[in-house]
C-alpha cells in the first residue's frame, strides 16, 4: 500500500484537537496508488486522477494544500524567510566558542546528526563571520509578489503527525535570532479544530474559526526582529508571556509587508508518535539534520561582551534555538505542555476573551 494511502487512511481514523506552524506542501508529489482508496476529505484537498493511466497502476498527483498558514512579514524587518541548507554552509560547530574536532566537513544536512556524539546539545552551529558582523546571508530573501522566497528553497519544515491526535506543525527558520517560531493545527475527524502561534516562550492558541483567514488558510504576522507569530497585526506586548497587557515595557510590532507562502519552498516530513522518529515522502529530501540534538545559532554572548544588552533579563545576543524535534511535538493539546493553564481563545477581541476566562476561573473560588 502506498505512503500517501497510509497517511490519508490514518488521518482520516483520527480524531482530536504545532508552524512555525504549515497542505501542506505546495507543488505536486507523484505517487502510485488507487485513487478509490483515499478518503472523500482528502480527495476534497486536491487529490487528482491523471488523465494518463498505465495497465499496472493509476498515477496520482498529490498536491497538499490543505490549511497551511500564510504569513506576513514585516514591511521595516531586515531578516526576511532564510535557508537552511545555507545557514549550515555559513557555520562553524562549535562548544563553549571553540571548533568542534572531529567535524564532517564540508557540514550539511546529511551529516548534521553526527555532531551529536561530538558533544550532543552543547553544540552550537556558530556563524563563521560572528554574529556581530551580521553578514549578509543573515538577511534572507524577501518573497516575491506570490509568496515564494526564491533562492532560499528550504526556509521552513512541515510536519504531519498520524496517532490519536493528528497535527500539522510548520516550523519557520531565523538563524541569526535565538527563536524558532511555529504554527500548529489540530485535526478532528480530518477537520482543523485550532491553530497555536508560538511567541518567544510562550504563544496563543484560538478556535480554528476564530481566526482571519485567505481562503481556507490562516494568516499569520511575523514581528519586526522577533519573528514571534500572531494572529493579529499592530503592537503587541510580551512583558509576561501568553498576555497582552494595554501597555507593556516590551512589544512586538506586525504589519502587512511581504506576505510569504512558507509551502512553495518547504521540506515535508511524517512524525511517528509512538517511535519520535521522522520519515520522508520523497526519497531525496535529507532527513538526519532532523535528528541533530544541538543549537541553531551562536552560543549567547557574555555579559560583557561588546554590544550585549541585557533588557529584563533578554539579551541582545541570545543562543540559538533547537531544534523542530524538541518543540514538544507529542504534545496532549494545542499548547505546549510547558503552556499552563492552556486556554483556547474564541476570538481575536482579547480583552473580552481573557476576561470570560478570568471569571471562569474565579467562579469556583466565589463559591467557597
Amino acid at each position: 500500500m502506498c505512503a500517501a494511502i497510509q497517511w490519508c487512511r490514518g488521518l482520516a481514523q483520527l480524531t482530536l484537537l504545532s508552524i512555525l506552524g504549515l497542505g501542506v506542501i505546495r507543488g505536486v508529489h507523484t505517487v502510485e496508488c488507487d485513487a478509490a482508496a483515499l478518503p472523500d476529505y482528502v480527495l476534497k484537498y486536491g487529490m487528482e486522477e491523471s488523465r494518463s493511466r498505465s495497465l499496472f497502476s493509476r498515477r496520482i498527483y498529490f498536491e497538499a494544500e490543505l490549511e497551511a498558514p500564510l504569513i506576513w512579514t514585516h514591511s521595516q524587518d531586515p531578516y526576511q524567510p532564510s535557508d537552511i541548507a545555507g545557514q549550515v554552509a555559513h557555520t562553524i560547530p562549535q562548544v563553549k566558542y571553540k571548533p568542534v574536532q572531529g567535524a564532517p566537513s564540508p557540514l550539511t544536512l546529511d551529516n548534521l546528526d553526527a555532531l551529536n556524539k561530538l558533544g550532543g546539545t552543547d553544540v552550537f552551529l556558530t556563524s563563521k563571520e560572528g554574529i556581530r558582523a551580521r553578514p549578509s546571508w543573515f538577511k534572507g530573501v524577501r518573497p516575491n509578489a506570490n509568496g515564494k522566497t526564491e533562492g532560499a528553497a528550504l526556509n521552513s519544515v512541515t510536519m504531519l503527525a498520524t496517532g490519536k491526535m493528528p497535527f500539522l506543525f510548520v516550523n519557520e527558520f531565523e538563524p541569526e535570532k535565538d527563536r524558532r517560531e511555529h504554527n500548529m493545527i489540530r485535526f478532528q475527524n480530518g477537520q482543523p479544530q485550532a491553530i497555536w502561534y508560538s511567541q518567544h516562550s510562550s504563544g496563543q492558541a484560538f478556535e480554528w474559526d476564530a481566526v482571519n483567514k485567505r481562503g481556507e488558510r490562516p494568516i499569520g504576522f511575523s514581528a519586526n526582529g522577533s519573528h514571534a507569530v500572531y494572529a493579529t497585526e499592530g503592537s503587541h506586548d510580551h512583558t509576561i508571556p501568553g498576555i497582552k497587557l494595554p501597555i507593556g515595557l516590551l512589544t512586538d510590532e506586525c504589519d502587512k509587508g511581504f506576505l510569504w507562502d512558507p509551502t512553495l519552498s518547504t521540506y515535508t516530513f511524517k512524525y511517528d508518535r509512538a517511535a519520535k522518529s521522522f520519515s520522508t515522502y520523497n526519497a531525496s529530501t535529507p532527513i538526519n539534520w532532523l535528528n541533530f540534538d544541538g543549537q541553531w545559532g551562536d552560543e549567547q554572548l557574555p555579559d560583557n561582551a561588546e554590544g550585549q544588552i541585557n533588557l529584563f533579563g533578554q539579551r541582545k545576543y541570545a543562543s540559538g534555538p533547537n531544534g523542530p524535534k524538541f518543540k514538544d511535538l507529542d504534545r496532549k493539546g494545542i499548547c505546549p505542555s510547558t503552556v499552563l493553564p492552556c486556554f483556547i481563545r474564541q476570538s481575536l477581541a482579547f480583552q473580552e476573551d481573557e476576561g470570560r476566562e478570568l471569571r471562569r476561573v474565579l467562579q469556583p473560588l466565589e463559591r467557597t
